[in-house]
């Protein structure tokens, strides 16, 4: 499950053991909870790979939006910044920008990235790729 669905389950299960004392009806109780949340993930999986097929750009490109980001933040940071500095610096400009302060968000931004760049991965091994 994701995104602390399991710690929400687990909640689940602490009111379930409160007002459910009966250990048969419990079970039942907690296979019921399961199932609704195994439903909502799979109909939220649907979800996700309708929006991934549509052609239009607004609905289908948050992933490629997110890398494009991604990619012009490292670039501005770590390779765009330090040079004008450099530049800067040769020719006496003052006033240069003072550092972005991207490298935590950015940080994550990429670790997602990475994420989903190995689901990727697994899509294109299973065959089940988007071309």
């Amino acid at each position: 499950m994701a995104f602390g669905l399991g710690e929400a389950v687990g909640a689940a299960f602490k009111v379930l053991d409160k007002f459910i004392p009966d250990p048969a009806a419990k079970a039942e109780a907690e296979k019921e909870l399961r199932d609704a949340l195994l439903t909502w993930d799979s109909k939220q999986a649907d979800i996700g790979i309708a929006e991934a097929q549509n052609p239009n750009l607004w609905v289908s490109g948050a992933r490629p939006a997110l890398l494009w980001i991604c990619a012009v933040g490292y670039g501005w940071h770590y390779i765009l910044y330090p040079a004008l500095f450099f530049l800067g610096s040769v020719f006496h400009v003052t006033g240069m920008p003072t550092k972005s302060g991207i490298d935590g968000g950015l940080f994550e931004l990429a670790i997602a990235l990475l994420g989903l760049g190995g689901l990727r991965t697994y899509e294109k091994i299973k065959g089940v790729a988007r071309q």
